[in-house]
């Protein structure tokens, strides 16, 4: 993965893989984790897993947080 693909959030952060992006646009369209499951073709968990680290690498703790975030990225 290049470093290219990746949304970078501040220096001291990591940058969002293209796959957390994906998830952060599909929860900031309004849809639930079994949605975006299904859309991307794997599991509920795995959509959680992912939130999780977008959660952790952020800071967000709330989902509003995380659309303002999804919007603020442009995703």
């Amino acid at each position: 993965m290049h470093e290219s693909s990746r949304v970078a959030l501040q220096p001291s952060r990591p940058a969002l893989s293209p796959r957390e992006q994906q998830i952060l646009r599909h929860m900031a369209e309004g849809c639930t984790y079994a949605g975006t499951a299904r859309r991307l073709g794997i599991s509920v968990h795995t959509v959680d897993g992912y939130l999780r680290r977008i959660r952790a690498k952020t800071g967000v703790h709330t989902q509003a947080e995380l659309i303002r975030l999804a919007l603020t990225l442009g995703l």
